[in-house]
């Protein structure tokens, strides 16, 4: 499988990317892409309760370099680029941006594959679905991380501490 190599325009999501921001899905940036479309889940492993808690599922997005930020929630995209999206654990279809509680800190995985062709589910769909649509499909995969935190400053001093 070959590499893609995925990046944000950030380390710490910021206030417009955010739940109680604007809750705007963030620019993703696609490095190293040969496939014919894209499929994205983003997951929050810090969630309590949830092996995989997902945030977002979009998929049969053509392969493109950049994945603009902004993209609305909905089942059927077609602007700012064509795309599904998927039922997340939030029980939203769409974009669900980071909500931690006060002292928290949680980390966001987001999963990129490029595929061999659309995955052809509707929209609506649940991360199982998407995972078995996927399957024998992938041919290229790569993620990146961002936090989302709600720590006070003495919280931050511990974390830094503790390496």
């Amino acid at each position: 499988m070959d590499k893609l190599v995925v990046g944000l325009d950030f380390l710490e999501f910021p206030p417009e990317h955010r739940n109680e921001g604007g809750n705007i899905s963030p620019r993703i940036v696609i490095e190293g892409l040969d496939s014919s479309s894209l499929a994205i889940m983003v997951f929050n492993p810090s969630m309590r309760g949830y092996l995989s808690y997902s945030t977002w599922l979009i998929w049969d997005l053509p392969a493109q370099k950049v994945i603009p930020a902004g993209i609305p929630n909905g089942k059927i995209i077609t602007d700012p680029v064509s795309a599904l999206q998927g039922t997340n654990d939030a029980g939203v279809i769409g974009y669900t941006g980071p909500s931690p509680q006060p002292g928290e800190m949680h980390r966001y995985i987001f999963r990129v594959y490029g595929l061999d062709d659309f995955v052809r589910i509707p929209g609506g769909s649940t991360k199982t679905a998407l995972h078995s649509a996927m399957h024998n499909h992938i041919l290229q995969y790569g993620e990146t991380e961002a936090v989302a935190s709600r720590l006070s400053p003495q919280q931050v001093q511990q974390q830094v501490k503790k390496g």
